[in-house]
């Protein structure tokens, strides 16, 4: 049952992320408005929800299955790594946070840029 609510949420996020950043994108005049709104959005309502779900009984484990991992999984993966690095920073792990937040960006640009090198000798 927990791979089906989180196949129902992830299907779900990421429709609801095309459909969100695709109207964005009408704004963004060439910057990428869409994305930034999605992960921003996704972050907040992660933050939200996991506060609800942790301070109250409110939010059975299948909620969390659906919504946590599924629908925010999908909408947008950034909603995870800002949820982390910011409770690394709530329990002090300062150092932590920040080697979470530094190798994240710089080692998700390398692995683009290395991704991209290896298409490139690939296609000739």
């Amino acid at each position: 049952m927990k791979f089906l609510y989180i196949a129902l949420g992830g299907g779900l996020g990421a429709i609801s992320r095309y459909l969100i950043s695709g109207w964005f994108l009408r704004f963004g005049a060439g910057f990428p408005l869409g994305t930034l709104a999605v992960n921003v959005l996704g972050s907040f309502l992660l933050g939200l929800f996991m506060e609800l779900a942790t301070r109250t009984l409110l939010v059975p484990p299948e909620a969390r299955w659906l919504v946590a991992v599924g629908f925010l999984g999908s909408f947008t993966t950034f909603s995870t790594f800002a949820y982390e690095s910011h409770t690394l920073l709530k329990e002090g792990e300062w150092l932590t946070s920040f080697l979470n937040v530094i190798l994240s960006v710089g080692l998700g640009l390398t692995g683009v840029k290395l991704g991209e090198t290896l298409a490139r000798l690939l296609v000739r």
